[in-house]
This record gives C-alpha cells, sequence and structure tokens, in this order.
C-alpha cells in the first residue's frame, strides 16, 4: 500500500499508526528524490526534517495550528503532507509550487519565507495576535540551527521569553556535535519533564517549598538552582532556560516515537517552549548524507551516482570568475581579506578560504556583522571584500550606509545574483539594490556586462579609496576572453558599443548585452541605434549621456531591476537637472511587483526586459510600432 498517495490533509495521516508512519517516511523520502533529482531544489534539509515533519503533523491540528518553517529548506515533506503530493512534480518549476512555504499557495504554511532566522519573530507576532483573540491554538517555530547564528533569532527569543506567550520553537540541529551517550540521557530526561502530570508536580512542590515556615522562598530558589544546575549538566539548554524558554533536548529528531511522545507532552504549554531535536541532513540518501553542501540546494542530478546532470560547459560562472580574481588579487595584495555570511560555496569563496585561512572570514547567518565587521577591517587599513548574494545584503541596509558610507570606508562590496535568478523565487531576485545603494553618499556602484568586464570592476573596486558595491548575475558568462591584465576601468565612464543616430539605449550591466542584439535587429527593420554600457550605475557617465541624449532625442534604458529608483530613474534625474527638453524617454525594467519563480529567460521575457523587449520599444519610439 502507497500510504502517501492516500495523504491529502493531515487529518489523514492520523489515521496511521506509528508503524504506519515509519513506511510513509521512507515514501515521502523517495518522492523527495525523485522531484528533486529531475527539478533541482533544497534536498539535504529537506530529507533530514522528514520525521519531524511527520510528527508535527501527527500531533498538532495544522492549520488551527500555525507551523511557521524558517526558510522553507525543511519543508518538502510539508507540502506533501498537505495537499500538494499531487503538484509535487512542479516543484520549483514554471508556474508551480514554490520550493519555499508561501501564504497563497497553501492555508496550511503559516508564514511565507524564504530568507533565514525569521521563524520565531513571525511565531511569537502570530502566537501573540491569537493571544488577542481569544485563540488557544499553539503556534510551532521551526528553525534550524544555521539559522541561529543571525541576531534576529536571538531578537524572537528575548521578547518571546519577555512576554511569556505560549510559542513553541522547535530547532533542528543537524550539524552540532553532540554524543550518543549525553543524547540518550537528554531524550529520556527531556521525555520526562516535559510530562505534564510532572510539570504540575513540580510547580505544586515549588509552592509547598514556599510555605513552609522557614523554608519559603530560600529552599525555594536552592531547589530551583539545583534543578537548573542538573538540566543544563545534562543538557546544552543553559542559553534558553536564559531567554525563559522552558528547554527540552535534545532528542532524536529521527525517532518518531520519542518525537510524537514529547510534542504532545509540550503541546499548549502555559510559557514559551523550545524543543531541541538532532538531524541529519540527508537522511536516506547515501549521496545527501556524505556530502551535505552540495546537496544543500543542487541541480537535476542521477538518483542512483548523485553525480549532476549538467555536462561541464567551457563558459565560466560569474561566481567562479569572482572566485579565481579574487585568489589572484589576494595574492599580489596581503592587505585583501574575503568575508561571507554562511555562503562560502555559494559566493565562490572555497578556494580562496583555502589559499588564505586567515584572510577569510565566514560569519554565518549574520549579514548585518558581516558588514559592519568589515568596516572596522577597512578602518585599520585591510580591504575586505563582502561577498553576498544580492537578495541577503538588503538585510544590512543600515551597516552599509551607517558603518561603511559615513566614514567612506573602502569596503568592496561583491552582490552575486544580481537581477532574475529563476527558480528561487521572490525572495531571491536581486532586483533591488540599485535602488537602496545608489541612494548612499560615498557609494560608487558598478554592474558587469560580462565576465571580462567583471574582472577588470574587480580590479577597479580594490584600487578605489571608497566603498564600492559590484553588481553581476547568476549563471554563467558571456563567452568572451577575459583580459589577462584585468585592467582597472576609470570611475563613473560608460563605453559606447555601437553607433547609430535613431535611438539611444543606455543599458545597466547584463542587459546591455540584449542591448545590442535588440540593436542589430533594429539595424534590419532600418533602425541604427547608439548602445552605451552604462559600467556605472553611480556615478554616471554624465557628459556623454547628455550629449548622446541631445543629439539623439530617442532614449531607452534597459535595467533588470525595479524601475523605482533604479538605473532609468538615474537618468530621468540626469536629463531633468540638466534641462534637457523634447528628449523622449522608455525605461525598461521590473514594474511594481514581486517577480515569481521560473526559468530566467522565462521571466525576462514575462516581464518585458529580453531583446525583443527593446525591439518593441525602439520601435514605437521610432513610430513604426
Amino acid at each position: 500500500m502507497n500510504f502517501l498517495n492516500a495523504i491529502n490533509t493531515p487529518a489523514d495521516l492520523k489515521k496511521l499508526s506509528r508503524k504506519d508512519l515509519e513506511i510513509l517516511a521512507q515514501e515521502i523520502r523517495h518522492r523527495i528524490i525523485e522531484v528533486v533529482s529531475k527539478n533541482g531544489g533544497h534536498l539535504a534539509s529537506s530529507l533530514g526534517a522528514v520525521e519531524l515533519t511527520l510528527a508535527l503533523h501527527y500531533v498538532f491540528d495544522v492549520p488551527e495550528d500555525t507551523l511557521v518553517w524558517d526558510v522553507g529548506h525543511q519543508a518538502y515533506a510539508h507540502k506533501l503532507l498537505t495537499g500538494r503530493n499531487d503538484d509535487f512534480d512542479s516543484l520549483r518549476q514554471y508556474k508551480g509550487i514554490s520550493g519555499f512555504t508561501k501564504m497563497k499557495e497553501s492555508p496550511y504554511d503559516g508564514f511565507t519565507v524564504g530568507h533565514s532566522s525569521t521563524s520565531i519573530s513571525a511565531g511569537l507576532g502570530i502566537c501573540y495576535a491569537k493571544y488577542l483573540n481569544n485563540d488557544a491554538s499553539d503556534v510551532i517555530s521551526v528553525i534550524g540551527d544555521g539559522s541561529l547564528t543571525a541576531g534576529l533569532a536571538y531578537e524572537g527569543l528575548n521578547q518571546a521569553g519577555d512576554l511569556k506567550r505560549k510559542l513553541i520553537v522547535v530547532l533542528n540541529d543537524n550539524d552540532m556535535s553532540i554524543s550518543a551517550n549525553v543524547g540518550a540521557l537528554s531524550s529520556y530526561l527531556s521525555r520526562t519533564f516535559s510530562n505534564k502530570s510532572l510539570q504540575n508536580l513540580r510547580n505544586q512542590f515549588g509552592q509547598f517549598l514556599k510555605s513552609v515556615p522557614k523554608i519559603g522562598d530560600d529552599m525555594y530558589d536552592w531547589a530551583k538552582r539545583w534543578e537548573e544546575s542538573f538540566k543544563t549538566f545534562v543538557t546544552p539548554g543553559m542559553l534558553f532556560e536564559a531567554f525563559n524558554f522552558d528547554y527540552f533536548g535534545p532528542i532524536d529528531g529521527h525517532n518518531l516515537d520519542h518525537l510524537i511522545d514529547i510534542l504532545t507532552n509540550i503541546r499548549n504549554p502555559d510559557s514559551p517552549v523550545l524543543l531541541h531535536v538532532t538531524t541529519t541532513k540527508g537522511k536516506g540518501y547515501a549521496p545527501a548524507e556524505k556530502n551535505p553542501v552540495y546537496f544543500h540546494g543542487v541541480g537535476a542530478f542521477a538518483v542512483d551516482t548523485g553525480k549532476s546532470n549538467k555536462t561541464a560547459g567551457k563558459i565560466p560562472s560569474y561566481t567562479s570568475v569572482f572566485g579565481e580574481y579574487m585568489i589572484r588579487l589576494a595574492k599580489e595584495n596581503e592587505k585583501i581579506v574575503a568575508v561571507t555570511a554562511a555562503m562560502p560555496e555559494g559566493t565562490g569563496l572555497t578556494r580562496f578560504s583555502q589559499e588564505f585561512p586567515e584572510r577569510f572570514f565566514d560569519v554565518g547567518i549574520a549579514e548585518q556583522h558581516a558588514v559592519t565587521f568589515a568596516a572596522g577591517l577597512a578602518s585599520k587599513g585591510a580591504k575586505p571584500v563582502v561577498a553576498i548574494y544580492s537578495t541577503f545584503l538588503q538585510r544590512a541596509y543600515d551597516q552599509i550606509l551607517h558603518d561603511v558610507c559615513i566614514d567612506r570606508h573602502p569596503v568592496v562590496f561583491a552582490l552575486d545574483r544580481g537581477g532574475i535568478v529563476g527558480e528561487d523565487g521572490p525572495t531571491h531576485h536581486g532586483l533591488f539594490d540599485y535602488s537602496y545603494l545608489r541612494a548612499m553618499p560615498n557609494m560608487t556602484v558598478m554592474a558587469a556586462m560580462d565576465e571580462n568586464e567583471l574582472a577588470r570592476m574587480m580590479r577597479t573596486a580594490i584600487d578605489h579609496d571608497g566603498p564600492v558595491a559590484l553588481r553581476y548575475p547568476r549563471g554563467n558568462g558571456q563567452g568572451v576572453e577575459i583580459d589577462p591584465e584585468a585592467r582597472p576601468i576609470e570611475i563613473g565612464k560608460a563605453q559606447v558599443l555601437r553607433e547609430g543616430d535613431d535611438l539611444l539605449i543606455i543599458a545597466a550591466g547584463r542587459p546591455a548585452n540584449d542591448a545590442l542584439e535588440a540593436a542589430e535587429t533594429l539595424a534590419s527593420q532600418g533602425i541604427e541605434a547608439t548602445v552605451i554600457n552604462a559600467r556605472f550605475v553611480k556615478p554616471l557617465d554624465d557628459a556623454l549621456f547628455l550629449e548622446k541624449a541631445k543629439a539623439i532625442g530617442k532614449v531607452i534604458t534597459v535595467e533588470e531591476h525595479v524601475l523605482a529608483g533604479g538605473f532609468g530613474s538615474a537618468v530621468l534625474e540626469l536629463f531633468c537637472e540638466n534641462g534637457l527638453a523634447g528628449i523622449c524617454v522608455k525605461r525598461i525594467g521590473i514594474g511594481d511587483t514581486f517577480v515569481a519563480h521560473g526559468p530566467q529567460a522565462q521571466l525576462r521575457k514575462d516581464h518585458g526586459i529580453d531583446a525583443p523587449a527593446i525591439v518593441t520599444a525602439g520601435r514605437k519610439l521610432n513610430g513604426k510600432g
């Protein structure tokens, strides 16, 4: 019998015996591996959370009880148990189901997530809203140990302990090393301490001690200290107890009996509770257990071997070019240090970390700290390069503005995944960086057209004596030859790629390639365009832009970024400030919306920021639309 196919809601799950759940766990793993091997996705974490997910849905009544996942990397089993098994083949596909939890997708998704460390704060807000509405249902926030490296998680813990609402936090620990003996003892103690009758007995005994003459508060405080010391000795819960959470664990996150027992016992608590479970990333699939980093976020692969289906191409990715040139530059300049926020592999810094271990810093999921840490390094003569995905750098806005830009510290921000990223969707597209970075005094903002320009801009950024943001897209380069000298580019100097008298196209970053393609198509239709690769979003090449705009009179700006406050806005501001009249300007970029998940080329087509869209705009401006 296939149990998974018979489950449409968690209510169906509750009809199964605990022995049946063990079989179901294996069916879920098989289904996740089957789909992710074709579509790509976050495999290791989701495989590790299967039993935990089953136990949560077996004990709690979601969606009446609210389940909040952190990031969503662990939520594939959750999707399968909440009516999305039939659609699971569309995971991360165009117009298919999201790779993360999404409130608009399902009432079982308690909160939309994509960035880490949010579940405790969001869960606490939901918990207090329920309290105000006299709703006694539970709120469960699941968070990974990696997400506890971010300050936001501790801010949530701090307020939760102060408000003393009945929030349940489940810490899914898939990395900490806890010995088998300690784990076994803690599992027994946690299941024992969590029993409702023993909790009541403990409270009653405390009140008894307080009421006995000549014993009272002193004896009660002593007994309380003894209990806490004992629990701290046999469990790592001291930190969470300090936040006024009742701590239970660690327990084996793959033992369904233990999980169900303890979740049943801590259900509907009187005060904040934290359950610490230990799991194995990639559980049940040997290649993922052996290499959980690779299978954290993986492309299509062969199930029998775990090897990628993608054939190695000759064109390097922008990320790999960045990584190689970081090593090259660091060999020339001993002041260069690299900083990343839990993404050494994703940002291409693995080899750098091996070659320069004392000049490499992975600060964990702590983007705010990464930026201020880099500012401190720069203040004493170091040349820090902070490599963070564009979408994650948003979390450190204040630190960039306040700690870097005010004193003009020479920090280089390497913004990987600038623009549309594809299947990870709206939480991961890097479409907002121009707007907030160009508003910052002292900041220089560059965007690379191709991999050769990326190498040159890295040299430019290192040589610059102030803060620089360098943006480049996800995926492979354009296949151009990389300049072995990687000559620096003059700050604020754009590049004319093509001359024409009928239309001016100014593009920032990767879209300059689309602009060239569009110009060739327009030329075949009798419209000759000048194409400029802006290179700099700040400062602009004022003289060149003004000269060409006055001469041609019809301008298209192109950016893979939201239009509000972006590159096109900067060009319009330039024209306005210089009194240009009679100039027709069409801005091409992302409108006032969030971009869904799907293939990059398809999303660019949908939002009108590809070469055909430029052709259409060029024809209209020249009266041929």
